[in-house]
């Protein structure tokens, strides 16, 4: 019967068990999906069944890399200009000032090396564009 009429002390300390098990699950969560994160370029890249895009009202910007590894723009109304890879990014940043909703497509030959095609999708990715589309032939 004493104890009845004493008051329980509260206690003083924090219980952090549940604060270690949280630390513990993120932990997990972070080892696990950091190897799964990938570096590079960010491209949205079309399937060769794609469908076509629909033309808007602004003509796109469409960078050639032909056999030779050789480099050319088209900026919509002017017909393509053979250019260096520095002044890809100088034409199409200031298109992309102008007028930031410009599609822009990369249009290279079968046999360029892989490596071209890169270094231009890098540089567009400087100027400021957001998504880079690959063109291709359809399926036959």
């Amino acid at each position: 019967m004493s104890r009845k009429g004493k008051r329980r002390k509260p206690m003083a300390e924090i219980n952090v068990v549940p604060y270690i098990d949280v630390t513990l699950v993120l932990l997990i969560i972070f080892m696990i999906t950091t190897p799964l994160l990938q570096t590079g370029v960010d491209v949205n890249l079309p399937n060769a069944e794609a469908k076509t895009v629909e033309p808007k009202n602004d003509p796109p910007i469409i960078i050639s890399v032909n056999k030779q590894g050789e480099f050319f723009i088209d900026l919509g109304d002017q017909k393509e200009k053979p250019v260096q890879e520095d002044e890809i990014l100088n034409k199409v940043s200031a298109v992309m000032r102008n007028k930031p909703e410009t599609p822009v497509f990369i249009r290279g030959d079968e046999a360029v090396d892989y490596g071209k095609v890169v270094t231009i999708m890098a540089a567009l990715k400087n100027a400021g564009v957001p998504n880079v589309g690959l063109m291709t032939k359809p399926k036959q």
